[in-house]
């Protein structure tokens, strides 16, 4: 156990983590990097650059003549994937904080690290890319100095991309992380951080051993699920899986037990055995809360059950994925699901149609609010259709968060404006180092889930980085807008918002909607109402034949009669038809400002 040291990468999206790991893989010569990001294994993080998922590997090397065995996470660097990084650091020791040496410490670095120091992990100050021209690394060891309180030697100068100070890493990886602490003979504990659906083998968990040794051929049991199962193989994770007689406390390793169902397996349970069984779960886990609610359809209704079968895969492979049953009048069954945030909501999309197939109608995302009645009952709703009579509501109250927005001076200006423009309320404003500000916001989180993550980057031309947190729940002034097309409701379309911005959302969506909704041979009126009352409408004109392109000249009356037999086929024609609408519509409400 001495030889042990459990530790993960944190930092900035962007600042170079999994480059980092893969010079650290090579250079205790744990596998051969053939390309970059050898951890980041989904295509879809190749081609967007980014981490999605948390990625455990193992590593040997020798220090000081003794062979030390080193547990490497890396984790993702988005703030929509922060669950990922916190069930990282549960199980660690200690954690890399890689920091860019041309952008300083950004949002979610800072957010990543309160994260690590709460779980009382040691922190290895890295900066990284020291290598590029336009490199400030003392400017940002002063900043990192201030964050953290550390001396300016203890600060590791590395390159991902020229493999300077990897050795240094390592080094104090050995020296200053603390090996594991647990007892060996005590019965088994090990902390599930992670799992993965194999078609052949059932579902796959990853944990970390606290207490005891787990051995094949052992009967385990999951706490939290109290099932049973026998373990079939467990082992420790590199490139491969590679499978070990005995796995000891500290170690990080995978167990394979036929499992096929995907609910019995809980991220943050824990794994016992059942002749010496430990009657007490690991503390200190959180349920994942989801921030953006969305409807998740099938564009063919027989692949309800195969949605569904999709959705509890990949829920197993992104615990902060949650989903429930719902219907739409006018998109059939589907599923209301949980996500952490947009880039979560569309990564989720994308691999739905890349590793299972499933071509998808998302709903316009929205917040989950609090409903309070004239009784003084409380109801939480996640979809703005379900909301009650407007006269059984007493009030409205919608969820609000922290947000944290670090810039440089230049940029102040237009990105206050943004903020009040989004019901932004200032807190506080300071300078961190040199020109870079952290500016401090109060905001509704229903403002923030569309476009505002967008806009900040463009308005900062990309120096901007923000992190946000829950604030709680507090009252304010919202109505359901409801889009009718021909005077039926389309409740897939309905949002909630606050009534200052009723109108102007309800002209915008009319208008955008009259440009990506198809001609049809009737005339479609397009309204945005709040309860009985429109406020605003559109019509996308009929298709029409040139009836009277045979009367060349001859009495009025006969083109009368012609216009007026065609006006009562459109009549009959408009009771019968239906306005099919288009996926792009759904996105539509996304991007009214384009």
């Amino acid at each position: 156990m001495n030889h042990i040291r459990n530790f993960c990468i944190i930092a900035h999206i962007d600042h170079g983590k999994s480059t980092l790991a893969d010079r650290l893989l090579e250079y205790t010569h744990t596998i051969k990097v053939t390309e970059g990001q050898m951890l980041d294994d989904m295509d879809l993080e190749r081609e967007r650059g980014i981490t999605i998922k948390s990625h455990a590997i193992q590593m040997e090397y020798e220090y000081g003549g003794e062979k030390f065995v080193l547990n490497l996470i890396d984790t993702p660097g988005h703030v929509d994937f922060s669950y990922e990084v916190s069930r990282s650091i549960a199980a660690c020791e200690g954690a890399l904080l890689v920091v860019d040496a041309t952008q300083g410490v950004q949002a979610q670095t800072i957010s990543n690290l309160y994260m690590a120091i709460d779980n009382d992990l040691e922190i290895i100050p890295v900066i990284n890319k020291i290598d590029m021209p336009n490199a400030m690394p003392d400017e940002v060891a002063d900043e990192i100095i201030d964050l953290l309180g550390c001396k300016r030697e203890e600060i590791i100068l590395a390159s991902g991309k020229t493999g300077e100070g990897v050795e240094d890493i390592l080094n104090a990886v050995v020296e200053r992380i603390p090996h594991p602490k647990g007892d060996e003979n005590a019965p088994l504990q090990a902390l599930i951080f992670d799992s993965v659906f194999n078609s052949y083998r059932g579902i796959i968990a990853y944990f970390k051993i606290v207490n005891g040794v787990m051995r094949p051929g052992e009967k385990v049991r999951f706490i939290n699920t109290k099932k049973e199962y026998m373990a079939e193989e467990s082992g420790v994770l590199k490139m491969d899986m590679i499978p070990k007689k005995e796995l000891r406390t500290g170690d990080v390793g995978y167990i394979v037990s036929g499992i096929k169902n995907a609910v019995e397996v809980k991220v943050g349970d824990t794994i016992t055995t059942v002749n010496n069984a430990s009657d007490k779960p690991i503390e200190g886990f959180e349920e994942v809360k989801p921030m953006v609610f969305a409807g998740v359809y099938p564009i063919e209704t027989e692949d309800y059950e195969n949605l569904r079968t999709s959705l509890e895969k990949l829920q197993l492979n992104d615990a902060s994925l949650s989903f429930q049953h719902e219907s739409s009048a006018a998109l059939g069954f589907g599923f209301r699901c949980g996500f952490l945030g947009l880039l979560h909501m569309e990564i989720v999309q994308e691999r739905l149609d890349r590793e299972f197939n499933m071509n998808v109608i998302t709903t316009v995302p929205n917040v989950s609010y609090m409903v309070y009645d004239k009784h003084g009952n409380a109801q939480e709703v996640h979809n703005p259709s379900s909301m009650p009579d407007p006269t059984l509501i007493e009030h409205v109250e919608e969820p609000y968060i922290h947000a944290t927005v670090i810039t440089t001076a230049t940029y102040i200006g237009p990105i206050m404006t943004l903020c009040l423009s989004k019901r932004g309320e200032l807190i506080k404003q300071e300078f961190i180092a040199g020109n870079r500000v952290e500016i401090q916001f109060l905001m509704p989180l229903g403002e923030i889930v569309i476009d505002f993550y967008d806009k900040l980057k463009s308005i900062s031309r990309g120096y901007a980085s923000f992190d946000y947190h829950s604030a709680g729940f507090r009252p304010s002034k919202l109505v359901k807008l409801d889009i009718l097309l021909n005077g039926e409701s389309v409740d897939a379309l309905s949002t909630l918002t606050h009534v200052d911005n009723a109108v102007t959302l309800g002209r915008r969506m009319c208008e955008r909607l009259k440009d990506l909704l198809p001609r049809q041979q009737f005339d479609i009126a397009i309204q945005a109402a709040i309860g009985g009352k429109i406020i605003a409408r559109e019509t996308v004109k009929q298709v029409r034949k040139d009836v009277l392109a045979k009367c060349y000249g001859g009495d009025v009356s006969r083109k009368r009669k012609l216009l007026e037999k065609q006006k009562a086929g459109k009549k009959r024609m408009k009771q019968i038809g239906n306005v099919q609408v288009p996926q792009k519509a759904f996105l539509a409400v996304l991007k009214l400002d384009e």
